[in-house]
């Protein structure tokens, strides 16, 4: 953020900066009330939305406990009935098979026969839809039943595994005379189809002269008269629960323990212990396994385009093993509190608009008079950058960018006046110190120039432009010439020459630079890596002195990892006016002590270096209006930084 406002122009930083203190703090008070309004909204409907779930959730409970005490009793009374019932079937068939012992006893009948019209006369007896007579004596041995007659039954379990016929005739042995027994258990009849076990009632009397047990049994619920009633209750019990709306789509629903929908508006019946919600949870089996409590998860119901999140109260029902629901989706709670959301920041929004464009426009305002005479101020600075040092600023009134006018002008004055003196210093001291290398320069370095170019002009002209090594032979002439032309710079450093500028492909420049240096003895062992930004634009400056500069930068690298290492190059846009290379090695570094010397002419850390190099290549990069600044960090490297202006204007 602070680059950014750094980098804009005075009148952006007097509106970043000005107008959040005048938003900010109605922002701040809006957002604070919007958001004590928005939660206290949140909080009462969500406690009044729980309290509704929780008493359509009693409501329920009511219902279904109600009905369940209702047919308890009902219930009761039947079995009651049906008791006496099947004590007066089992008296009766009691009653048959005596006057058939009678019979016998008489002399009128043979005992097996007397026992033939006594099963006969048994089988004819029906209890409800599925009930009947039957008899076996006290070791289990069935003489009269319509299906298994013969059998022996006495180890025979009920669904609970009891051995009740074990303890039928034990009881029945035990029994008075005239005496009725009863007992119940429960029995699943897989001949007649039964899914699960049913409550059976069997009366019994024991017929002690023939050692039979004569039993009347029959299913509660077979009465035709009590399921129909049980029937309607249940689906008016139904109808009441189903009837119950919560919200604009919430419903109350049932289900057993097992997860299967008792009660539901479209999906009664089914076993959905596995259903999952949006997030892939088993929010069923978990309402299943807790019994009790409160639940939220996301629920994506056909034709919704996305999950909304349900809140759900559920209940445990004990007798029935039912868990009863009631569940709304939150959105629903929360339509009213979403609308006073919606108004609240609708509000701020409009307020924050307003106050903020009434702010800018006299911001904007201030800025223009503000920076007008800042802007004349830049347009002088600039010119004076240039070299015209003759520029002053305009000076009006008694502010403080009056004051600054005026220092402006009297520094630009000293400065005019220094620059003169530091040219004519500087002339002389590089004229004197130049003085004593001229001669040996240009006779030890010329003179093997000269042979270097001869041999590579006779060896050029004794081969064709498409044998491979004609290049290398090209280059050598190049090169050789380019040598002959920094000989003739250091031996006219006292001379400052110009630069010659031309528009150039930096990217393309130091590209031949590395393919040229890459080759160079000093480069053995050294990687050289470059990362051109493809985007920098053409610049204008002077290819061969920033060839030099270049060379100078590339060999110094190498001669600082005599053991090999890695050069790094890349190039990059700064800002609109200016692009940056950098030189970056892994060598042995620069002592701090040196770095302040280290462009001073003369001065050089190498055996054999004349010290010209580094004090040429700044002399270079200032005549280019240029910046270099070196970073080292011994045993670790060395980075130098060339920052160049892109346009001739800012030369």
């Amino acid at each position: 953020m602070n680059r950014f406002i750094t980098s804009l122009k005075m009148r952006g930083k007097l509106l970043s900066l000005v107008l959040p203190l005048v938003i900010g703090p109605i922002f701040i008070v809006a957002g604070v009330i919007g958001y004590i309004a928005n939660q206290q909204a949140y909080r009462g409907i969500t406690k009044t939305s729980k309290d509704d779930l929780q008493h359509m959730s009693a409501f329920s409970l009511d219902l279904l406990n109600s009905h369940h005490q209702q047919f308890q009793v009902y219930k009761q009374d039947r079995f009651r009935y049906l008791n006496q019932e099947l004590a007066t079937l089992t008296s009766l068939s009691y009653n048959l098979v005596q006057n058939e012992h009678n019979q016998f006893t008489k002399g009128n009948l043979k005992l097996e026969t007397a026992k033939r019209e006594a099963r006969q006369a048994l089988k004819k007896v029906n209890v409800g839809e599925t009930g009947y007579i039957y008899a076996m004596t006290s070791r289990g041995d069935l003489q009269v039943h319509i299906a298994r007659e013969g059998e022996n039954v006495f180890d025979e379990r009920d669904e609970n595994g009891r051995y009740f016929i074990r303890e039928i005739c034990k009881t029945a042995r035990s029994s008075k005379p005239g005496e009725t027994l009863f007992i119940t258990y429960p029995w699943r009849n897989a001949v007649l189809g039964d899914k699960r076990p049913r409550n059976k009632i069997i009366a019994y009397r024991y017929f002690r002269e023939w050692d039979w047990i004569i039993a009347a049994g029959g299913y509660l619920d077979e009465t035709s008269e009590q399921a129909s009633f049980e029937r309607k209750s249940f689906a008016a019990l139904k109808d009441s629960i189903k009837s119950k709306k919560v919200g604009a789509t919430g419903y109350i629903f049932c289900m057993d323990s097992k997860g299967t929908f008792t009660i539901h508006p479209d999906s009664e019946g089914k076993n959905m212990i596995d259903a999952r919600d949006y997030n892939g949870n088993r929010f069923i089996k978990e309402m299943c396994a807790k019994k009790s409590g409160w639940i939220r998860y996301p629920w994506k119901n056909i034709g919704d385009k996305a999950a909304r999140m349900k809140i759900v109260r559920y209940e445990y029902f004990e007798p029935w093993d039912w868990i009863i629901a009631v569940g709304s989706y939150e959105d629903e709670f929360y339509l009213e509190a979403n609308k006073i959301k919606t108004h609240i920041m609708y509000s701020m929004i409009l307020l924050i608009l307003g106050v903020g464009a009434t702010s800018t426009a006299m911001v904007f305002r201030a800025s223009t008079i503000i920076t007008r005479p800042i802007t004349h101020m830049i347009e002088v600075i600039r010119r004076v950058k240039r070299g015209q040092l003759d520029e002053h600023m305009t000076v009006t009134g008694a502010d403080e960018l009056a004051e600054m006018a005026g220092a402006f002008n009297r520094m630009t004055e000293i400065i005019r006046q220094n620059r003169e003196m530091e040219a004519s210093l500087a002339q002389q001291g590089k004229m004197a110190s130049l003085g004593v290398l001229s001669s040996g320069v240009a006779h030890e370095i010329n003179n093997p120039l000269g042979v270097i170019l001869g041999y590579a002009g006779y060896l050029e002209g004794k081969m064709s432009e498409d044998d491979p090594n004609f290049k290398y032979i090209h280059e050598i002439k190049r090169e050789s010439k380019r040598c002959k032309k920094i000989v003739q710079d250091l031996l006219s450093y006292a001379r400052t020459p110009r630069p010659t500028l031309e528009t150039t492909d930096l990217n393309v420049l130091l590209q031949q630079i590395v393919d040229f240096a890459a080759n160079h003895t000093d480069m053995r062992g050294v990687t050289i890596s470059t990362e051109f930004a493809p985007d920098i634009p053409n610049i204008e400056l002077d290819g061969d002195q920033m060839r030099q500069v270049a060379i100078n930068l590339i060999l110094n690298a190498g001669g600082a990892m005599p053991e090999g290492g890695t050069l790094r190059i890349r190039t990059e846009a700064v800002d609109e006016g200016h692009v940056r290379i950098q030189f970056c090695d892994s060598g042995c570094g620069i002592p701090s002590e040196s770095l302040d010397k280290i462009f001073e002419p003369f001065y050089t850390t190498k055996e054999r270096g004349t010290g010209l190099g580094l004090a040429i290549t700044r002399q270079i990069i200032d005549q280019h209006h240029g910046e270099i600044r070196i970073e080292s960090v011994i045993g670790e490297g060395t980075c130098v930084t060339v920052t160049l202006p892109i346009n001739k204007e800012e030369l």
